[in-house]
C-alpha cells in the first residue's frame, strides 16, 4: 500500500467536499438555464464533441484504474485515478461552455422547432424511449456522483484504504455508467445539432 498523501482531517474534508459538490451542482443547474448570444469563430457544438472525447478517456481510465488496482499496482492506480479526476474537471468546464453558448437540442427534432411531433417520434421508435431513459438516469447520477468521487479520493489519499474500498464499490460503477452514457447520449443526439 502507498503512504498517505494527505493528513486526515474529516471535518475540513467534509466541509470542502460538500461545498464543492453543492457549488458545482448549483452552477451547472443555474448556468444550464442561460444561453449567451456570443458569436464564436468555431462551431459551438465542438464543446459537446470535447465532452464525448473526455468521457471516453475517463471511461478508459476508470477501467485501467480497476485493472491496475487488481494487479496491486498502487502508484499506477493512484495516477490513473487522479488523471480521471483532472479530466472530469476539464469536462465540467467544457460542459458549462457548451450549455452557455448553445440553445437546447431535443433528441429527434429533425426540423429544429424544439418540439417532437408524432412523425418525428414515430421515426425514432423505441430509440426515443431508450434515449430519454438513458438521459434521465445519466443526469440524476451525474448530479449525485461528485461527492462520492471526492470522498473516495479523500479516503485513498489519507490512507484509509478499507473505507476507500467500501465506498468505491458504489462510486466506480456509477462513475463508469455516467461516463459511458455521456458518450452514448452524444452519439445519439449529435445529428440533431
Amino acid at each position: 500500500m502507498l503512504q498517505p498523501s494527505l493528513q486526515k482531517n474529516d471535518k475540513k474534508a467534509n466541509l470542502l467536499i460538500i461545498a464543492v459538490s453543492v457549488i458545482v451542482f448549483l452552477a451547472v443547474t443555474a448556468l444550464g438555464r442561460f444561453t449567451l448570444a456570443v458569436q464564436l469563430p468555431f462551431d459551438k457544438h465542438v464543446f459537446a464533441l470535447i465532452n464525448a472525447i473526455i468521457n471516453s478517456c475517463v471511461t478508459v481510465l476508470l477501467i485501467a484504474g480497476l485493472v491496475s488496482i487488481k494487479q496491486r499496482k498502487y502508484m499506477l492506480h493512484k495516477n490513473i485515478m487522479l488523471a480521471a479526476m483532472a479530466l472530469s474537471v476539464l469536462f465540467l468546464v467544457s460542459y458549462i461552455c457548451h450549455h452557455l453558448f448553445t440553445n437546447p437540442t431535443k433528441y429527434g427534432d429533425v426540423n429544429h422547432d424544439m418540439q417532437i411531433d408524432a412523425a418525428e417520434k414515430a421515426a425514432l421508435g423505441v430509440k426515443y424511449y431508450l434515449y430519454y431513459i438513458m438521459l434521465f438516469t445519466h443526469i440524476i447520477l451525474a448530479g449525485i456522483i461528485l461527492p462520492f468521487i471526492l470522498y473516495s479520493a479523500y479516503r485513498a489519499l489519507t490512507g484509509e484504504y478499507a473505507k476507500h474500498k467500501k465506498l468505491v464499490r458504489y462510486t466506480f460503477p456509477l462513475w463508469l455508467y455516467v461516463a459511458i452514457t455521456g458518450v452514448l447520449i452524444y452519439v445519439m443526439i449529435e445529428q440533431y445539432y
